[in-house]
């Protein structure tokens, strides 16, 4: 039992392939992997250099000061005033500001950004700014219908321009002219680098006007900002973009708006607030006036210059009632000119002071976010309507906080007077002796009470109103610049490395791709490697690509590698059926056109350079072309020997002229019925016969996949040669080899390549070199 009945599904499980076979599969395509290459990287370096816009990276630093220490002249106390605005700053808050569209608006509307200048260009065009642009627009109005238009400026002599626009042809323009146009009204004007380069005479100039609102959007999206690091309060602003001055410009505009708008809204808060003390001292003093001409007034009628010192004991006992009564008056009083304030600005868009030293957190949280709304109401109105739904969504927010405010208030004084007239009640044990007390010195100090209330409440105010304006004439930024604007030295895209490195890799994988779909679609058999990773069968050996068209290239002489190949077949062979009879050797394949005629023939050549006898037949009974390759005589042949008991072997074998020594039976006549032929007795006979005149007999047999008519001849021969065909036999056939070898229907079956591409093939001396053992040996 041999190893194939032991071993029946050995061929069935699946074999991994060599990486250095893979490697060679690509490796033939050496040339394609270095012309993608070239390619690619020449692709790369054109999109580099003439396609791709380089853009830098333009970075600006900036110091965010806390506000929580401002100047002050007041030490603390119950009347102390609580802070007109600042505190501790929210880096998050600041971030947003500093990205707000707002703020991109006015940067927007400031530079003219909205407008972008490109000289024309043979490959792309290149966008110019600043004092590398041979002209500016000067906008006087654009409407909505100019967003998207492009114009094309083309500068003459003696200040004047062609100026075209869509399909339309060019017109004459001054330049400075102004231009009305349906969609608005523009200058063009003519920039100093203009007059520097005659070249741009012969130059188109693109001008194009762009939506603000998305250069804003873009900008908002595309300014990054953030902290230095954890702990600082040093924000990093950085823009990417192809212009670096342009970059350059929008952010150091953007910090200086950013700082404009903080000393804006901290001017704002301490004009009110010194507006409304202004008018409290203005009203304070008639008061006070008033009180201090009643003194004057009552001590001349009653001719008193000083009190009496008989009450003064209990005065000084009530004193501290006293004084408290007057802390609530003054705090009710303040109230009540908060709540005057409001009521006369009803109806009006305009800040409330501060509480004045009112210590209800109710009523300072109210008051922060009334002012919060009116701030946020008037940026909103510099570039929305007053009918926008925010606008009014803010106005009704504000009327409310308003009514709250006027609540709060009136609870806060409510809650004074019950106080106020508790500790009232609190003197009234004193009353008794005040009662004895002259008429005259209780009226004295009724009076002197309301002089000294008004006289702090005076104090208080005029102390608040130096406070404001200090803070006014010191007001400064609460950021500072710590680095303007700087740009990159390099790009930071596209990066070069990376695009050659990605370009290497696509001229490596597209070659790759290309040559492994291809073998994916090819269904023929390319070399040794596909057979092996089918069948188990052996490799007799490979035949290379003859070039010539002699179908004869074993000679005597001849040392050509198909020579020398057939040789290396011959000693294969003759190793692997070692002490084994090997004398009828079956040629076959899968189709026509495989080289079984071509292998007979030389292989039978290379047998008779050894000094064997040896005999060719022609059994392909149906389609044979060994008589017409060899150059011999139509005459009898097998068919007329086995349809005939009247011709003789002798009568049918030939000697060639083209191969000398060469005995040939040819077919014959195609016979009516060429399997049964090949079942007769008779060729048994004949190959019988055959072996005790010849050494070998070479057997050139029909196709497999076509016909059966070879199996018939299992039982007489010794070995079996299949021709598979490179380029040509299809991958499938080689599971017909297979099916033959492990159901061993052909006795010691072996296969061998014909037509292998020098590239493809072995190295010479195949069947000594090859560590393969598996060619070497039969299963």
């Amino acid at each position: 039992m041999n190893n194939q009945e032991l071993f029946p599904l050995k061929n069935e499980q699946p074999k991994a392939k060599d990486l250095r076979v893979i490697l060679s599969h690509y490796v033939r395509y050496w040339y394609l992997f270095i012309l993608s290459v070239a390619i690619a990287l020449g692709i790369a370096y054109i999109y580099l250099r003439y396609y791709v816009v380089p853009a830098y990276q333009v970075t600006s630093t900036l110091l965010i000061k806390s506000e929580s220490n401002k100047p002050t002249l007041s030490g603390g106390g119950q009347l102390g005033v609580a802070n007109l605005g600042g505190g501790a700053i929210d880096l998050n808050n600041e971030i947003e500001v500093l990205k707000s569209k707002s703020l991109m608006q006015r940067v927007v509307a400031e530079l003219s950004y909205f407008t972008t200048y490109y000289i024309k260009g043979k490959v792309r065009d290149v966008e110019v700014y600043g004092k590398s642009s041979p002209i500016t627009i000067v906008v006087g109005k654009l409407t909505p219908a100019a967003y998207g238009k492009t114009l094309i400026i083309r500068l003459k002599p003696d200040n004047k321009f062609d100026l075209k626009e869509g399909e339309n042809q060019p017109s004459s323009q001054q330049l400075g002219q102004l231009i009305h146009q349906p969609y608005g009204t523009f200058t063009v004007v003519a920039t100093p680098y203009a007059a520097t380069d005659n070249k741009l005479f012969s130059k188109d100039i693109i001008v194009r006007f762009q939506n603000q609102q998305d250069i804003v959007n873009y900008l908002h999206s595309s300014v990054k900002i953030a902290p230095v690091s954890k702990d600082a309060t040093i924000l990093e602003v950085s823009l990417i973009d192809a212009i670096p001055e342009r970059s350059k410009d929008i952010l150091n505009k953007l910090i200086e708006i950013y700082n404009k708008e903080g000393l804006e809204y901290k001017n704002r808060n301490a004009t009110n607030t010194i507006s409304f003390l202004d008018d409290r001292l203005r009203f304070i003093t008639t008061e006070l006036s008033g009180v201090e001409k009643d003194v004057e007034r009552y001590k001349r009628q009653n001719q008193v210059t000083d009190v009496s010192s008989q009450a003064s004991n209990y005065i000084e006992q009530a004193s501290s009632y006293n004084k408290q009564l007057s802390e609530w008056a003054i705090q009710i009083d303040v109230l009540e000119s908060i709540e005057k304030y409001l009521n006369k600005s009803a109806g009006q868009y305009t800040m409330v002071p501060s509480s004045l030293g009112i210590q209800d957190p109710t009523l300072v949280s109210l008051i922060e976010k009334f002012n919060g709304l009116q701030l946020e109401r008037e940026r909103m109105l510099r570039t929305t309507e007053a009918s926008n739904p925010l606008v009014e969504n803010i106005n009704e927010q504000l009327v409310n906080l308003r009514s709250n405010i006027l609540e709060n208030l009136q609870n806060i004084k409510r809650g004074l007077i019950i106080t106020s007239r508790n500790l009232k009640a609190s003197s009234g044990q004193f009353q008794s002796q005040i009662k004895k007390v002259p008429s005259i010195e209780r009226e004295l100090l009724e009076i002197n009470r309301q002089q000294a209330i008004k006289q702090i409440l005076y104090s208080f105010l005029l102390q608040k109103r130096e406070e404001a304006a200090l803070e006014l004439a010191s007001t400064v930024s609460n950021s500072r610049v710590v680095d303007p604007a700087v740009s990159s030295d390099y790009p930071v895209s596209p990066v070069k490395q990376l695009i050659y490195l990605m370009a290497l890799l696509a001229g490596l994988a597209i070659p790759f791709a290309g040559v492994y779909i291809k073998g994916l679609l090819n269904d023929k058999v390319q070399s040794a490697e596909d057979v092996e990773y089918t069948t188990n069968t052996p490799i007799l050996g490979e035949i290379a690509i003859s070039n010539t068209r002699d179908k004869v290239v074993v000679t005597k002489d001849n040392r050509s590698p198909v020579a020398e190949m057939f040789r290396l077949i011959r000693a294969n062979l003759s190793f692997m059926m070692r002490g084994k009879s090997n004398k009828v050797i079956l040629v076959t394949s899968s189709m026509s056109g495989e080289g079984k005629t071509f292998f007979s023939i030389n292989f039978s050549a290379s047998l008779l350079l050894t000094g064997k006898k040896v005999v060719l037949l022609e059994l392909d009974l149906r389609n044979s072309d060994l008589s017409e390759v060899l150059d011999i005589s139509p005459s009898l042949g097998i068919t007329d020997y086995l349809n005939s008991d009247d011709v003789y072997i002798t009568d049918i074998i030939s000697e060639s002229e083209k191969v000398p020594g060469l005995h040939v039976i040819s077919s014959g006549p195609v016979p009516v019925n060429p399997s049964e032929l090949m079942m007769s007795a008779k060729l048994s006979h004949l190959l019988t016969e055959l072996k005790s005149s010849f050494d070998y007999i070479i057997l050139d047999t029909a196709p497999i996949g076509k016909v059966a008519d070879v199996f018939s001849l299992s039982a007489l021969i010794d070995s079996s040669i299949y021709l598979v065909r490179c380029n040509y036999t299809y991958k499938r056939m080689i599971n017909i080899v297979d099916d033959i070898y492990v159901n061993n229907k052909l006795n010691n079956l072996m296969i061998v390549l014909n037509d292998v591409e020098m590239g493809n093939s072995h190295s010479y001396g195949y069947g000594y070199e090859q560590k393969d053992k598996k060619k070497l040996k039969i299963a």
